[in-house]
């Protein structure tokens, strides 16, 4: 067998990794022509706190947590401490027919934290697979209990679930999921209450309930209850804030409603807490700002702050109970995955969550809200800006060529794309959902960092050269 030196990654020039970089990595949600075309492509090397390095030595603030996964910020020395402990006992063994300590305390952990009644956990690897295991058990429960007519899903427009087909076929984001429509299962669809433009940035959630009124959304979705709840298994919804879809965020009431319709037409309900879980919108999960337990919590990104991929779906007795039984009954779950259940990243998630409640992080997640709030404000009389949207430690800018009529920038001009490119030149590193930008750092992020952020978007934005409007 041929012998392969391996060198260590400071041994490469920066020039020599992007040369590998370019002859092996197909990059995520990247036009790859594009991509390599780019002179200077951002290489980190490691990371410290709210910070990330390049391998120029270039220090920039993760405002975006790793794709919002980051919650303590990077090298924490207990969850750092939590990888070490756990591999010197055991780095992997499988759920499958056996247990191991640390998925088994998560649980616990979870159970007890959790939205009320939520206390069987099915692990998985990642968002998106929890996601799917939702669906697969709400399915799978109807035809349990003998209600083999109810196999549809109501889903809402603008949603975004994972990029495996279940979770896909539950999305809605016309430029991530069109293409595959011909092989994804089909879905009734509604549409969610979005707050007004400008509504009041991070107020106390429950004081937005004036600034909309929910009668004509009751009747849409009460109507299409009514001629299909005899074959909706359930309904999947991102609560407070829609994420991928664009920082799309839901008045005070909307979570309540579903769980109350659900119940009164006997549909399951399906939270996707994948994004808003673990602090970020200053509860501990976004179900808590209305004290409402769904069917189904999907988690995962912050759940292990970050260090390691691990995805949780939870649910309730009544639905455990309808798949117990005979073993040769055909109610068995047969799902699984190699990671499930995972000893290094189930111990890291046990210790970030402990760490997480030590140090009340969902109140540290409004107090950023409101930081960001007075740093963002100055944006509500710019031209380009449609709207400011933040709640808890979430903030959205989005840009438009006209406020009025409103007039999006055509996708191809990637102006998202170009503003946050001017960021790191502030030491900023921001990432776009199209032509909205999203500000989403660490809970543990200072407050100077903070102030930095937004200051350095206003400057970008007052000296960008904004295509003319049409």
């Amino acid at each position: 067998m041929k012998s392969i030196p391996l060198p260590p990654a400071e041994e490469l020039s920066a020039a020599e990794l992007i040369a590998l970089d370019h002859r092996h990595i197909w990059h995520p949600f990247t036009p790859m022509s594009a991509w390599f075309e780019k002179e200077d492509p951002l290489i980190i090397t490691h990371g410290q706190d709210e910070y990330l390095y390049d391998i120029q030595g270039r220090e920039y603030i993760d405002g975006v947590s790793s794709l919002w996964c980051n919650i303590h910020g990077h090298r924490n020395p207990e969850l750092d401490a939590a990888v070490i402990r756990q591999t010197h006992k055991v780095a992997h063994t499988t759920l499958l027919g056996a247990c191991n300590v640390p998925s088994i305390q998560l649980a616990h952990l979870l159970a007890e934290i959790a939205p009320a009644g939520l206390e069987k956990v099915f692990y998985s690897d990642n968002g998106s697979t929890a996601v799917e295991i939702a669906i697969k058990m709400a399915f799978q429960y109807w035809r349990n209990i003998g209600r083999k007519e109810k196999t549809t899903f109501l889903s809402m427009s603008s949603a975004y679930h994972g990029d495996t087909l279940g979770a896909v076929s539950v999305g809605y984001v016309e430029a991530f999921h069109t293409i595959y429509r011909p092989i994804c299962f089909p879905t009734l669809q509604a549409e969610l209450p979005i707050l007004p433009v400008f509504s009041p940035a991070n107020s106390s959630i429950k004081t937005i309930v004036p600034y909309l009124d929910f009668t004509k959304w009751d009747n849409m979705i009460m109507q299409l209850l009514e001629e299909n709840a005899h074959k909706i298994a359930g309904i999947i919804v991102e609560p407070v804030i829609q994420g991928a879809g664009g920082m799309r965020m839901q008045p005070y009431g909307t979570l309540t409603r579903l769980r109350k319709l659900c119940d009164q037409y006997e549909v399951l309900l399906i939270c996707d807490e994948v994004m808003t879980g673990f602090g970020r919108t200053g509860s501990l999960f976004a179900c808590d700002h209305e004290h409402q337990s769904p069917d189904f919590l999907c988690l995962s990104k912050g759940l292990t702050g970050g260090y390691m991929p691990l995805g949780a779906t939870l649910t309730n007795q009544k639905i455990f109970v309808a798949f117990c039984g005979d073993p040769n009954a055909g109610k068995t779950f047969f799902h699984g995955h190699t990671f499930t259940g995972h000893p290094l990243a189930c111990e890291v998630a046990r210790t970030s969550l402990a760490l997480l409640l030590r140090e009340d992080l969902p109140a540290r997640a409004m107090q950023i809200g409101q930081w960001l709030s007075e740093e963002l404000a100055p944006l509500a009389g710019h031209p380009h800006v449609g709207d400011v949207r933040i709640t808890g430690a979430v903030a959205g800018v989005e840009l438009v060529q006209r406020r009025t009529p409103y007039t999006p920038f055509p996708w191809q001009r990637r102006v998202g794309g170009e503003i946050c490119q001017r960021l790191r030149a502030h030491g900023v590193l921001l990432r776009p959902l199209g032509d909205v930008i999203v500000i989403m750092p660490p809970l543990t992020t200072g407050e100077d960092n903070i102030r930095h952020i937004g200051k350095s978007l206003r400057l970008v934005l007052e000296g960008f050269s904004f295509p003319a409007t049409n």
